[in-house]
């Protein structure tokens, strides 16, 4: 009988520990700055990544016109060129450098590229992880938000701390804030809808209770 009271005891001591390490996560994300609603930049431009694919139209000469992919080490290979980077060049900046490449072979080439099948480079992209019905990395699109972001992920399980969530920034040296998604989900509470940045990482924690 003492033995099981012990056991009993310590079963109970275990959880308060659980419990109070729990508080404490969550204490600490709370004690982040909230997500500042705006971060959209007005001049943004897409830099193109691995698993991109590239439409490649030189005008006046279709044999060289082509679609490919980029490959994992960020280049892309076609007539004429074997090896030419593209990973994170904008595709004004790669049509650019593929007419210094051509004009050595034909005379005034004129180059454009569309970026078609986007995935981006991890600088473009918004990562999710943690307690989202989806975790996943999502390409970046201007004037992306948090809720463009939870509706691809599928929203929230049934295990989230929504509202101890963090974002964390890289393009602010990794700064993390809180963000409020259980409010967003699950009570259409619009104002807790922020912008987010290339880049950015959701970390969705699970509840303790």
């Amino acid at each position: 009988m003492v033995s099981r009271l012990h056991h009993l005891i310590g079963a109970a001591l275990r959880w308060l520990a659980l419990g109070a390490v729990g508080a404490l996560v969550v204490g600490c994300a709370a004690n982040f700055p909230p997500a500042p609603e705006v971060a959209a930049s007005p001049d943004y431009r897409y830099l193109i990544g691995p698993g991109d694919n590239v439409n490649i139209i030189v005008w006046r000469n279709p044999e060289l016109s082509l679609s490919v992919p980029v490959r994992p080490d960020g280049m892309i290979a076609g007539p004429l060129i074997e090896d030419m980077p593209a990973m994170g060049k904008t595709p004004t900046m790669l049509a650019r450098d593929m007419e210094k490449a051509l004009g050595v072979f034909i005379r005034d080439p004129v180059v454009t590229v569309v970026v078609t099948g986007f995935v981006g480079s991890q600088s473009e992209q918004i990562r999710v992880i943690g307690e989202a019905s989806k975790p996943q990395a999502l390409p970046y699109r201007q004037k992306m938000t948090l809720l463009d972001v939870m509706i691809a992920v599928g929203g929230l399980t049934d295990f989230a701390d929504g509202n101890g969530a963090t974002l964390l920034r890289a393009s602010d040296d990794n700064k993390q804030y809180s963000v409020r998604l259980h409010d967003l989900i699950r009570r259409g509470d619009i104002s807790a809808n922020v912008d987010v940045k290339p880049g950015d990482v959701l970390i969705i924690p699970q509840s303790w209770f």
